[in-house]
């Protein structure tokens, strides 16, 4: 990282520069020793009073005393480095909301608020997508008492990465008191090699509802209930993936889900039963559905990893799925 001119470290931003992407330099540890250096690259969210806040992709800002910089400069935008189709936050947004669609939704300005009596993070919180039309503060207070009013921890998911994301809102949640609470990446790619890899879809039975079986495997389930199929079942053209197990098993070797939607289709609840991982049943189950969404005209590929499942996302590496953006689930503490 490269902040010199002629030589000289520089600090060439200004609280002017609020909303822009940045790259800084500060002083971590100074004294008889060598001082040491930290560099950050992120959104420059505020500039008050001394001290910045710069949110990078993670979500979760850095406040820096002015004092400490030794080196600063805007940058340009990152560059887009997925392999997939081109594809907007918006777009990718909506289309993840009618895939997953909630039971109760009510909107407070540009915001969708949702509830599905607690049935996942993403179908019990806010999608922020513009301007709740009141202060933050006013909006967050709205939707503290929505939630609790049926009995649920108040979420509101944020993204960050990718251009028209919220790395300005994921910074004034924390200013506010809310506090990140889990992280997932986004993943677009080509439907078309997945539906061409060679896997024994035979195996794979496909089906309009999730049934008894079904929902023995899927593990968010619990006891079912009825706003757990309302979920399941909702969105534009749903399909479920059933491997069955071997005789005398109560539950499926593996399942799967996808939701067609246009030019895309997003795939979730991919799971296979422990003692029947390592066979190629998760591909399996991916490439039946991906076969289907072609089938009815979709072209493009999306699902959803939280950052700590490696084996799912060694597993979408191999598919050629990539990172597009990260959201985040913030909840007041």
């Amino acid at each position: 990282m490269e902040f010199t001119i002629g030589g000289r470290l520089e600090v060439r931003i200004a609280p002017a520069d609020v909303g822009k992407r940045v790259s800084v330099r500060r002083v971590t540890e100074d004294g008889p020793q060598e001082p040491k250096f930290t560099d950050t690259v992120g959104v420059l969210t505020s500039w008050d009073d001394g001290v910045l806040s710069v949110t990078p992709k993670s979500g979760e800002s850095v406040r820096i005393a002015e004092s400490s910089l030794v080196a600063g400069k805007v940058v340009p935008s990152a560059p887009a480095r997925r392999r997939g189709p081109a594809a907007s936050f918006d777009e990718l947004a909506r289309v993840a909301t009618r895939a997953w669609p909630p039971v109760e939704s009510e909107p407070l300005g540009e915001w969708l608020l949702r509830a599905s009596g607690g049935f996942t993070r993403r179908a019990n919180s806010v999608l922020p997508l513009g301007d709740p039309g009141v202060p933050l503060g006013v909006a967050l207070g709205r939707v503290s008492q929505w939630y609790a009013d049926r009995g649920l921890p108040a979420y509101v998911q944020a993204a960050t990465g990718a251009e028209g994301t919220q790395e300005e809102l994921c910074a004034a949640l924390e200013e506010h008191g809310w506090r990140r609470e889990v992280t997932a990446a986004v993943r677009i790619a080509a439907l078309a090699p997945v539906a061409d890899l060679p896997a024994e879809v035979s195996r794979v039975r496909l089906g309009r509802t999730a049934d008894e079986a079904w929902l023995a495997r899927y593990q968010r389930v619990g006891t079912p209930r009825p706003e757990v199929t309302a979920v399941l079942n909702g969105g534009p053209s749903v399909w479920f993936a059933t491997v069955p197990g071997e005789a005398g098993d109560e539950a499926p070797a593996a399942i799967g889900r996808c939701v067609v939607d246009g030019r895309w289709a997003g795939f979730m609840a991919v799971e296979v039963a422990p003692e029947h991982r390592r066979r190629g049943l998760a591909t399996a189950v991916m490439t039946a559905l991906a076969r289907q969404a072609m089938d009815e005209g979709a072209s493009a590929a999306w699902l959803q990893v939280e950052q700590d499942n490696e084996g799912a996302r060694a597993l979408y590496d191999g598919m050629g799925f990539a990172a597009h953006h990260l959201y985040h689930h913030f909840r007041p503490v």
